[in-house]
């Protein structure tokens, strides 16, 4: 088995199983330069800054996928999703952290494109979140650990389901930030429309 280079901390072998104790991520600083390596649940303990990458998904009709993280997560058991991500490892960008994440979690594989970033001080701990989006012709297999339910939203749907439902923290953050980058002009000059 190969593992991606650098994204796991300890790996214990016990009868033949391998388990992953904790993932590596960068530490990094207010303006997202590297300071070290550390582990994820040590970021997360401490509160240092790390990355995570999201993807913010659209169908060919420009519907947003939302998505239900699965009740036995550590992380916002049950709370609805606008993005699909997760801590960037080390040396994997944030566009690269989103994809695998959009892999893992949907069985999806789409062009992702960097958008964004911002210091996000909601959710568990600080740390830097890059936004990308990607349009979806198709989700595979959901992964049924990570996601226990999903579909597609219009614009006005979601502005709604946002009020109403239980959402991750930054899940009304990434649509703001998201709706106001997409009516600046450049956006579709910025890698993909």
């Amino acid at each position: 088995m190969t593992w991606p280079s650098g994204h796991f901390g300890r790996v214990s072998v016990v009868s033949g199983t391998v388990c992953v104790v904790d993932e590596l991520v960068e530490r990094v600083d207010a303006q997202d330069r590297v300071l070290g390596v550390v582990s994820r649940r040590e970021a997360v303990r401490e509160g240092w800054l790390h990355r995570v990458g999201v993807v913010v998904c659209r169908d060919g009709q420009g519907r947003f996928l939302v998505h239900r993280r699965a009740e036995h997560l550590s992380r916002f058991p049950g709370h609805y999703e606008l993005g699909v991500g997760g801590a960037a490892g080390v040396g994997e960008s944030y566009e690269q952290a989103a994809a695998r994440e959009l892999s893992e979690e949907l069985g999806a594989r789409a062009t992702v494109c960097p958008r964004f970033k911002f210091l996000n001080r909601g959710g568990l701990s600080p740390h830097w979140l890059g936004v990308c989006d990607a349009v979806l012709p198709e989700i595979g297999a959901p992964d049924p650990g990570e996601v226990a339910w999903h579909g597609w939203l219009t614009e006005s749907e979601l502005r709604r389901t946002l009020q109403r439902w239980t959402f991750t923290p930054d899940s009304q953050e990434i649509f703001d930030r998201y709706l106001a980058c997409r009516a600046d002009p450049a956006f579709s000059r910025r890698g993909c429309s």
